[in-house]
């Protein structure tokens, strides 16, 4: 029978706005992945336009 080989730690994921890590193995051995998002955006507060 295949034995199953020990998982390997894989480094994070960093691109401009998105950081990709490793999550633990979980009960049935499945490795995930959790995706972390950098606002890329700057949100502008209100100003009320001006009277004519």
């Amino acid at each position: 029978m295949s034995e199953q080989k020990p998982i390997t730690k894989v480094p994070d994921g960093h691109t401009r706005y998105v950081t990709t890590r490793q999550m633990a193995p979980n009960e049935k051995g499945f490795v995930g992945y959790e995706t972390v998002w950098e606002s890329f955006q700057k949100e502008a507060e209100y100003e009320t336009p001006k009277k004519p």
